[in-house]
């Protein structure tokens, strides 16, 4: 059908099917415009989050003078100018997690509603599965930026800490107005996470399972599981990944690979390490460790450090020691 053609029905393992999706051309069909619209409106504004995250350099002078000079009043002013819009920034950044996870919902939605199955969903809908897969990249690439970023974490500390004294001193600044008591309280347990947009994903989708009960969890692990089974297919196969005319699709699959392994860890009881999870977790490693450790050590220390289910009894040794 259009620009998924179905691969392998079922493999060896009955894992479930396998398809090639084209993640560089898939339009939507007039059924998925409403939710493709809706859902572009939030990813036409993630490029622009990801350059400000990779462009953003902190105010780590300014604060360290005026930790350093307590008693100078002009370097605490300045550290202050230049931290404030530094957290506004901030702000967006968590402002935009929040219609991120509205997009994940209405997506979710959408590929597990009935009467379709989940690999139907993705055969007949493949412009929301490709949204679904740029919410994933996006969500990889802030978070390894984020991580390897610690002005962030170190601004917004400096800037509790003087909206704190100052409220002792009873002293009114200019930027609580903006962010207020409640909003950096909720700010700083987004940035105090490894990887705040994996989590915020997460917790979405384990809160869309939790308030469809009507809806069959597999429903959702299945939806995550055959796109996992989509990318790794694309990866592994030679004659697939030279369909390609774009060598960042590649970087593509291996995020949304990765991003869909940790969704259903967070979401199958049993998670994605199991004998009976229907991710094919040593292919799926494989494929990344014959990537060049450049474009995916990021990616498998997101397996080894963001998933729930790892170092559970029911973990092959074989998988555990491919991620050592």
């Amino acid at each position: 059908m259009g620009n998924l053609l179905k691969v392998l029905t079922y493999n060896e393992l009955d894992q479930g099917p396998n398809f090639f999706l084209d993640f560089e051309n898939a339009q939507p069909t007039e059924a998925e415009t409403a939710v493709w619209n809706q859902v572009n409106a939030v990813l036409e504004e993630a490029q622009g989050v990801l350059a400000e995250l990779q462009s953003y350099t902190g105010a780590g002078q300014e604060i360290r003078e005026a930790i350093q000079n307590p008693g100078d009043l002009r370097l605490q002013e300045r550290a202050w100018s230049a931290v404030c819009p530094l957290v506004a920034k901030l702000k967006r950044f968590y402002e935009f997690s929040l219609r991120l996870e509205n997009a994940l919902r209405s997506l979710l939605e959408a590929l597990t509603s009935p009467p379709y199955a989940p690999t139907q969903h993705l055969e007949r809908e493949q412009a929301l599965a490709k949204q679904f897969a740029e919410i994933l990249h996006f969500t990889l690439s802030f978070d390894e930026l984020k991580m390897t970023n610690p002005a962030i974490q170190n601004d917004f500390s400096y800037y509790r800490r003087t909206i704190s004294r100052n409220r002792i001193n009873n002293l009114q600044l200019d930027a609580e107005s903006e962010v207020n008591n409640e909003m950096a309280n909720r700010m700083s347990l987004f940035y105090a996470e490894a990887t705040p947009m994996l989590k915020t994903l997460s917790n979405a989708t384990t809160k869309f399972v939790s308030e469809n009960k009507t809806l069959p969890i597999e429903d959702t692990t299945d939806c995550l599981s055959t796109m996992a089974c989509v990318c790794r297919v694309m990866l592994e196969t030679p004659e697939y990944r030279s369909r390609f005319t774009n060598t960042e699709t590649l970087l593509f699959c291996m995020r949304v690979m990765v991003g869909v392994i940790i969704l259903y860890d967070h979401v199958h009881p049993v998670g994605a390490f199991a004998k009976t999870s229907k991710i094919d977790m040593k292919g799926c490693i494989k494929v990344l460790k014959d990537q060049p450790s450049t474009s995916t050590e990021g990616l498998l220390n997101a397996l080894r450090y963001t998933t729930r289910h790892l170092n559970d009894d029911t973990t092959s040794k074989q998988v555990r020691a491919l991620l050592q």
